[in-house]
């Protein structure tokens, strides 16, 4: 989607492997490097990137919400976060830790936030458990964030 809608210059980075494999095999990325997210830093100087999108990584078991700041480290200020995570009941925990990192950030004047938005369908659900009354779905949320500039230092 992203490059339909014009966005030519895309990298990306996993924990697999295998998902680098299949992310090369659609010609989409420029660059694709192997990294741990959250135990490692982010292959990228810093303030490089407009955007950094994070799909379906933000959970319970994969990436810790510690790794927040790497993602900031990366953007350019004025640039833009897109960060999703799963609202089912496995993940709530995660969920309240991800978001008391996200307004702790916010608080210190790290980024603003432009929009927190629950999407019912966001994914299938695996178990009957994890369905959003009996619809097969769990639910999600989009979070977009805008990195503040970094401010003028007056002199005197």
């Amino acid at each position: 989607q992203l490059h339909r809608r014009g966005f030519r210059c895309l990298d990306g980075v996993d924990g697999s492997a295998g998902m680098l494999e299949r992310a090369r095999s659609t010609g989409l990325y420029q660059e694709l490097r192997l990294c741990v997210l959250g135990r490692e830093p982010l292959p990228a100087p810093a303030e490089h990137y407009d955007a950094v999108t994070v799909v379906g990584a933000l959970g319970e078991g994969q990436v810790p919400s510690t790794a927040l700041p790497e993602l900031l480290r990366v953007t350019k200020p004025g640039g833009f976060l897109c960060l999703t995570t799963r609202s089912n009941p496995s993940n709530l925990r995660y969920k309240a830790e991800l978001e008391a990192a996200l307004g702790q950030l916010e608080q210190r004047g790290a980024w603003q936030k432009l929009l927190a938005q629950e999407v019912e369908y966001w994914e299938r659900a695996t178990s009957e458990e994890e369905s959003a009354q009996g619809t097969g779905y769990i639910s999600g949320v989009v979070y977009i964030y805008q990195k503040c500039p970094v401010p003028n230092l007056e002199e005197g």
